[in-house]
């Protein structure tokens, strides 16, 4: 069987050859018998690619993506570096999120998080032979202890996957066995691909032009902009040609009609109730949205309701935990958590940048899989990342009804800090997508009653847009403040199949 070729629209066409150019002005000549000449230290610049849901922004990276490797550009993963080869042309595809990059890496795309690349990993002598070998660049190791059996599992998982510690944890090993460290890059890369780039702030975005000299950055000019970047985004200020729109919305192979209610917002004629009116027609002819008259419990574990007030997240995290049974004093296994950051003094910085290496950076979602082995740790599974499965000193908050201080039920001295996460804001939610997302519709009608503006189009509808366009097969817009009760508790044996790497603060024991 082979794959059918793509055809691009003519925006995407016009898109494609645009970057290519910028690419032959670097160095890459893709529509030259794939012609690579070594990195002349000048930069490129920055271009973005901007076009709203559906437009066709993921198919036109994936396929730069593929004509790229395909010439012989390496690609830097963030799990694994190989030797340096100062004339190699290498590409990073990167997202501002865990969860916004594994969205990529289900298309087949390699990407991984932006601060996997701002640090990078430090691997034992031993196995750094086994993935010099996966990437091409050695002879067949050979390891003590590891079969012939188990690194032809590795070679075959590396081969369709891409993942050095993934390859290493089919032939057995654990991150804490081959990872010895991360370090700070210091030294500059090449092309880089920034997925999601409505999510930056300035000083990623300055980080990301200083670290890449050729950048291309994805985005869609309808999200919200990030909280301090006062309804701007990082794209704005650029100017054609260096800016480029995808105009035409791309269809699957049924209409979608999330995508369809999505981009009638566009409308600056259409009000809140008649947009509503739009929701329950269509839920009436198409089974993809649903009218709900209360917010489905079971969904809540591992896809978070999507409200705009920090009060009503906090009404339906405490909400979802009472009908559990949820004790006060502690958490049961299958909460989802959000992580808020990571609370450690300066001289603990080898240990913060374990815990964000391993994917516990702000905004992360995790599910709580039980207490680890001292007061205070907790493992967890870190959702879309690569290697999931972490135990790490932690500090639990759950905020409450009414209460200034968030109640604690347990806690490290430091380490990563959690809110729950059965609600998010629809703010944090940008850049994840789930197959069925709930929308908390009580809060996108007060929105549209105070008729605050940003970016010129009223606030509402910037909500509805991005609230809508993470559900991937399903929507629930649900009109009423009730909750429905649980069918079944919550479930972590799907989570449970790998062994957690143990991350401890300097100078104690697992």
């Amino acid at each position: 069987m082979t794959n059918s070729p793509v055809v691009f629209s003519d925006d995407q066409a016009t898109a494609f050859d645009s970057v290519t150019e910028m690419l032959r002005f670097a160095g890459v000549h893709l529509d030259d018998e794939a012609l690579l000449t070594p990195p002349a230290g000048s930069k490129s610049g920055v271009m973005a690619v901007i076009g709203k849901a559906g437009s066709g922004k993921t198919l036109l990276l994936a396929e730069l993506y593929k004509a790229l490797e395909g010439a012989g550009v390496q690609i830097v993963s963030g799990d694994y570096e190989s030797r340096k080869n100062k004339d190699r042309r290498t590409l990073a595809i990167l997202a501002p999120t865990n969860k916004a990059a594994s969205v990529l890496r289900l298309r087949g795309v390699p990407a991984t998080t932006i601060h996997r690349i701002l640090y990078t990993p430090v691997y034992d002598p031993e196995y750094e032979r086994i993935a010099e070998w996966l990437a091409g660049n050695g002879d067949r190791p050979e390891i003590e202890g590891l079969t012939d059996e188990a690194l032809d599992r590795a070679a075959a998982f590396y081969e369709g996957n891409k993942s050095i510690p993934g390859a290493l944890a089919i032939a057995g090993l654990r991150g804490s066995d081959f990872i010895t460290g991360w370090k700070r890059r210091d030294e500059p890369l090449d092309i880089g691909f920034v997925d999601e780039s409505s999510m930056l702030d300035d000083r990623q975005f300055d980080d990301l032009k200083e670290i890449f000299p050729t950048l291309v950055v994805f985005g869609d000019p309808a999200q919200l902009a990030p909280v301090n970047q006062s309804g701007s985004m990082v794209f704005d200020d650029l100017e054609p040609p260096r800016k480029i729109e995808l105009e035409r919305i791309h269809r699957q192979e049924a209409d979608n009609p999330i995508l369809d209610l999505a981009h009638a917002l566009a409308d600056p004629q259409l009000e809140f109730h008649h947009f509503e009116r739009m929701i329950e027609d269509t839920a009436k002819r198409d089974d993809r949205v649903v009218w709900g008259q209360r917010v489905e419990v079971d969904l809540m574990a591992r896809s978070p309701v999507l409200v705009w007030r920090n009060a009503t997240r906090i009404r339906l995290i405490n909400a979802f935990r009472s009908v559990h049974g949820a004790p006060a004093e502690e958490l049961l296994e299958g909460e989802p958590l959000i992580c808020d950051g990571i609370e450690l003094p300066l001289k603990h910085r080898k240990k913060r940048l374990d815990l964000e290496a391993r994917g516990l950076i702000k905004g992360a979602q995790v599910v709580y899989l039980g207490p680890g082995r001292k007061p205070g740790f907790s493992r967890l599974h870190v959702m879309g990342a690569e290697d999931p499965q972490v135990s790490a000193a932690s500090i639990v908050k759950i905020e409450m009804p009414d209460e200034e201080e968030p109640f604690i039920p347990f806690a490290a001295r430091m380490g990563a800090t959690f809110l729950h996460g059965a609600a998010v804001t629809i703010h944090k939610a940008q850049g994840s997508q789930w197959n069925t997302v709930q929308v908390f519709a009580p809060d996108i009608y007060v929105a549209a009653k105070m008729g605050r503006v940003e970016a010129g189009q009223p606030l509402w509808k910037r909500l509805a847009y991005v609230a809508i366009t993470r559900a991937q097969e399903r929507l629930i817009w649900v009109v009423r403040n009730r909750l429905s009760k649980p069918t079944y508790g919550l479930q972590v044996d799907d989570l449970k199949q790998a062994p957690a790497a143990v991350l401890t603060l300097e100078g104690e024991q697992a």
